[in-house]
């Protein structure tokens, strides 16, 4: 590991890495010539003498708000990618496998601005998912309501189509009875007025001579008393029995009950 590696940013702020941690392997065939090449000591070499370098270079090209905050999470990969490529040349066999770089100490004065900027973050983020909590419930209302009225609406269509369903079974039924009783009616008159024109077909047939005297005999012999000669009490003289007759004849004393 390296420890304290001072690092300027664009902004010409100086900044202090306290740790700087790299992981790095050797594979077995390549030891003869590394060791040759760079002795026992060639992680410090090829490795550790260049984090250095490579930190700066980082760091220069960034400002604080990005080497502190915005780009923190990349340095351990830029970095293991930045020695890596050297070593592909120089050391063939030599692999860096991870490098862990602790927050970097920032003069005290912008640290507090920082932790009170971070205080005012934390302060919005609550406020804002406050705030979407809040319109989230007003959103679970409003659907409620919503699907209360859709429902209300539903069921009031549902009972006005009843009502509706019930008039028209109503208004057919009414129907239906009107033509019943309209078809009774016609039957009935129709039956009336046969009747009627097969009496007077009938009365037609009967009014004969001979039906007419039949007549005339059956009204004399429903009376109580019939009386012959001029000296007559006084009666009620019948039209049907004077008929084609003499009232000097008889006279008929009206039926006393």
């Amino acid at each position: 590991e390296v420890k304290n590696v001072p690092c300027g940013t664009s902004g010409g702020v100086i900044i202090y890495f306290e740790r700087i941690e790299v992981v790095n392997k050797l594979d077995t065939s390549a030891v003869y010539d590394i060791v040759k090449n760079y002795t026992a000591d060639y992680d410090k070499t090829l490795i550790y003498n260049k984090i250095h370098h490579e930190l700066n270079q980082f760091c220069s090209i960034h400002n604080l708000q990005e080497v502190y905050i915005d780009l923190f999470d990349q340095i351990d990969e830029n970095l293991r990618k930045a020695l890596q490529s050297d070593l592909y040349e120089m050391a063939p066999g030599l692999t860096v496998q991870a490098v862990r770089v602790t927050k970097p100490k920032i003069p005290e004065q912008i640290r507090k601005n920082y932790e009170a900027m971070e205080g005012e973050k934390t302060k919005l983020l609550i406020a804002t998912q406050k705030q979407k909590v809040v319109e989230k419930e007003a959103e679970t209302d409003r659907k409620r309501a919503v699907i209360e009225a859709e429902k209300m609406a539903q069921v009031a269509k549902i009972q006005w189509e009843q009502k509706i369903m019930e008039k028209e079974s109503e208004k057919t039924m009414s129907q239906i009875e009107d033509e019943t009783h309209l078809a009774k009616e016609r039957a009935k008159a129709d039956a009336e007025f046969y009747k009627a024109e097969r009496e007077a077909l009938s009365n037609q047939v009967k009014l004969t001579k001979e039906y007419l005297e039949m007549l005339k005999y059956q009204a004399i012999s429903s009376n109580t008393k019939i009386y012959f000669g001029n000296s007559l009490p006084s009666v009620f003289l019948d039209p049907i029995v004077t008929t084609g007759a003499d009232s000097s004849h008889y006279k008929v004393e009206e039926k006393k009950k």
